[in-house]
């Protein structure tokens, strides 16, 4: 990140996925190459938090809300899409669009909800970090939180963070497990399959809590900001591009790219999610285990595949995923607040040249470190923050929609038709959510 140096023009304009050569074959290379932004986006997506809640989801209410995960799939992957185009054709970040088209009050307000919600994330995160490892190497748990908060801010402020990730995705392939598992354990194909033809929706208190933490872990506000960072960044990255607003013959090449990142991305995220909701309902559900409070716990739904090695398997894909998600809260808070303030943003630049944005990074990385020693219990700290991104995610989502269907803002490249029929589709079912959990929670006090 601080070492970053940006490849020659030469190199990058052969490595960029819409360059002159990018239509002239799939081959392997190339095709991988295509994957940037919204890969890493759909797989940070199944953090510690993602993982939690659906591993919640699934031993409380078996198989009831697996159909959420087939459900989502276009519309996460139509909201990211739009995020991701108003980075690639403005060349700034939601943030960076806001500050520059809508009153500073409300600038402020949606990077304060985002601050707010990243920070409780990022703090949840690293406490459920060293939760898992204390599985394996039991020991003081603050030493733990310290050492993973310390060693996300060192790779963060040192570290060039595309060779950090190349790194990372390895310890995620560990989540492919609760795709193993499900082969292993005893599903109901049946249940499961009219679980996914025919949604039901339980309208407890309980059951509509848990269908905003899924929400709200699956369409998250730092997915949003992080994609539109990175497509801005990116253009800094591959020096023939320029943002679509001064290039429009480049839209073509790029909104195909976006389209096949963010839509493999968002596939293999949900498919994740729903295999770890599969493995809680039919592993811990009829065991009677409905509510899982502690790592070990949720180890157990790993044990038909993994057996006494489920710890061990447990706690590398709660730490992978969490070494890849801290970072991302931590650079889309840094990345909204830099923007709101006018400061050099990116992890292109180095350290002295964006002290501002890297010292956000710490600052936000720090907070989180402190909240997760606190007295709270770390698989519901997950769970909740969940919820809080689920309640969040409504107005952010909504601002994002105004400003991308905007012609004064994103020319000929504003969201229209079934893009924009699905992104406000997923921002009336956030929000419909949000408003029937807050009227159950309310009822008993009336």
């Amino acid at each position: 990140m601080s070492t970053s140096v940006l490849p020659a023009a030469d190199e990058a304009d052969d490595d960029d996925p819409e360059g002159p050569g990018a239509a002239a074959g799939l081959s392997k290379p190339r095709w991988l190459r295509v994957l940037g932004p919204g890969l890493i986006t759909g797989a940070s997506d199944d953090d510690p938090s993602g993982i939690a809640t659906y591993g919640q989801a699934g031993a409380q209410l078996g198989y009831g809300l697996c159909w959420t995960m087939l459900y989502t799939l276009p519309l996460m992957a139509a909201v990211q899409m739009v995020s991701a185009r108003i980075g690639r054709t403005t060349g700034h970040g939601i943030a960076g669009v806001l500050r520059e088209h809508y009153p500073n009050g409300l600038l402020q307000s949606v990077v304060l909800l985002l601050l707010a919600a990243n920070i409780l994330n990022l703090g949840a995160d690293l406490g459920a970090m060293a939760d898992a490892l204390d599985l394996l190497l039991p020991g003081p748990r603050w030493l733990y939180v310290v050492l993973f908060a310390g060693i996300c801010a060192f790779m963060q402020l040192v570290l060039q963070y595309t060779r950090y990730v190349a790194v990372l995705k390895w310890l995620t392939l560990s989540l492919f497990a609760y795709l193993g598992v499900v082969i292993f354990a005893r599903v109901s194909w049946w249940d499961l399959g009219t679980a996914l033809a025919i949604p039901k929706l339980d309208l407890s208190d309980t059951g509509l809590t848990t269908l905003v933490a899924l929400f709200g872990t699956t369409i998250s506000p730092y997915l949003f900001f992080w994609q539109a960072a990175e497509e801005a960044e990116d253009l800094h990255a591959f020096p023939r591009r320029r943002d679509l607003l001064d290039a429009p013959e480049q839209g073509r090449a790029a909104l195909h790219r976006i389209g096949m990142d963010t839509l493999v991305g968002m596939a293999f995220s949900n498919l994740v999610a729903l295999a770890i909701m599969v493995t809680t309902a039919a592993v811990l559900h009829p065991r009677g285990i409905t509510d899982i409070q502690t790592s070990a716990q949720a180890a157990e739904a790993l044990r038909p595949l993994a057996g006494p090695f489920s710890a061990t398997v447990f706690a590398l894909g709660i730490v992978g995923t969490g070494l890849l998600a801290v970072p991302v809260l931590a650079g889309s808070a840094a990345y909204a607040v830099g923007e709101a303030r006018r400061w050099p943003v990116g992890f292109g630049r180095r350290l002295l040249e964006a002290r501002a944005f890297y010292g956000t990074v710490a600052l936000a990385t720090l907070v989180g470190m402190v909240i997760s020693l606190g007295a709270v219990d770390p698989i519901r700290a997950l769970y909740w923050s969940a919820v809080v991104n689920g309640v969040i995610a409504v107005p952010v989502m909504a601002v994002m929609m105004l400003a991308a269907a905007r012609h004064d803002i994103m020319g000929a490249f504003a969201v229209s038709g079934p893009l924009k029929l699905l992104g406000w589709t997923a921002t009336a079912c956030m929000l419909l959510a949000v408003l029937a959990m807050l009227a159950t929670a309310a009822l008993p006090l009336i």
